[in-house]
């Protein structure tokens, strides 16, 4: 059976800021000449799907039935990859995926095993994240298992950071709240990197001068999306 041409699928919409800026990494990252050398991409941006964090913490709907749908839909459509540019997202999307045929990428794994292999040595990380997300240990559990510590916000800096999240998702100032996740990243000390594992934060922090060495999930998985496209395209000619 002839392998279909590379298409990208993004299960966008979580938000659909976030949804966009990764499709714009997409189009930064690929080495093109021209329009025709562009992959093919097809974004389902659902917005409606529930909020993510509220329903790990148990004040929610669970998600796994929108976020199903929009992988069967893009999986319809012609992807041969999937990318799901939200962190907190990848809590259920093993539930999600269950008959899924084409791959879909694991944004926390790849950004893991990136963080493993980088040098010098990366030894404790302050995670910014959804309050859903940091409830999960999604990040924690693979973060020790690659042998990394994990710091994370204390009370005060936990609302201030969510604080920031719910702005950028309304489209409020982002120098304000870049400013705000920059006091929080500065709080957890003696880190070697701060890992942003919403993607609605590396859009606030880039607004402001901070000088800290951010990790962001959103850019790893756009990498290793084009690199995996590559390598489609490079088995099918297409």
């Amino acid at each position: 059976m002839t392998e279909a041409a590379a298409t990208i699928g993004i299960l966008g919409g979580m938000g659909p800021l976030a949804s966009a800026e990764f499709y714009g990494r997409l189009i930064e990252l690929t080495p093109a000449a021209d329009d025709q050398s562009h992959f093919p991409v097809v974004l389902w941006s659902e917005p409606s799907t529930p909020d993510r964090s509220a329903a790990i913490l148990g004040d929610g709907v669970d998600p796994t039935p929108w976020l199903r749908d929009g992988l069967q839909a893009l999986e319809r459509l012609g992807a041969t990859l999937i990318a799901v540019p939200c962190n907190t997202a990848h809590h259920f999307l093993p539930a999600a995926s269950d008959g899924i045929t084409v791959r879909v990428l694991d944004m926390v794994q790849e950004t893991c095993d990136r963080l493993a292999r980088q040098r010098p040595r990366v030894r404790r990380v302050g995670l910014l994240g959804t309050p859903g997300l940091l409830t999960s240990g999604l990040y924690q559990r693979r973060l020790k298992a690659a042998g990394i510590d994990c710091v994370t916000p204390g009370e005060t800096q936990y609302g201030r950071v969510l604080e920031a999240i719910t702005a950028v998702k309304a489209g409020d100032d982002l120098i304000h709240a870049g400013s705000i996740l920059a006091e929080c990243a500065v709080a957890l000390g003696g880190c070697d990197a701060i890992l942003a594992a919403c993607t609605e934060i590396p859009p606030a922090l880039s607004r402001v001068e901070h000088g800290l060495p951010i990790v962001d999930p959103g850019l790893i998985l756009a990498r290793r999306t084009i690199d995996l496209a590559t390598e489609q395209r490079g088995r099918t000619g297409r």
